[in-house]
């Protein structure tokens, strides 16, 4: 089993969708997030709550997945992003699952 993660743009949010449902990932859960960047190194101690020059209304997507869902779904992400070469790419993560509850 794997947890795919996707991040990206809000404005995005619909081509992520269609990705997960071509890879026939029916069941994923979406949050809405504010992503942050400066350019500059972070360094918390010196600015624990940060400052951003940069804002972006983003969204991040989850779900547990088999293998073979994971690694199409990586696939489609990585045409998708060659495709748009937009200034912000969507990001998408694959991580195992070591052990679960069910």
């Amino acid at each position: 089993m794997k947890l795919i993660v996707v991040t990206c743009i809000k404005e995005h949010c619909p081509i992520v969708t269609n990705i997960l449902g071509q890879a026939q990932i029916s069941i994923f859960s979406k949050t809405d997030t504010t992503g942050h960047k400066d350019g500059q190194p972070i360094n918390l101690s010196d600015n624990w709550f940060g400052k951003a020059d940069e804002q972006c209304d983003s969204s991040v997507f989850f779900s547990f997945i088999d293998d073979a869902k994971a690694a199409i779904a990586m696939s489609l992400v990585n045409n998708q992003n060659t495709d748009m070469r937009s200034e912000f790419p969507i990001h998408a993560f694959i991580l195992p699952v070591e052990s679960s509850s069910i």
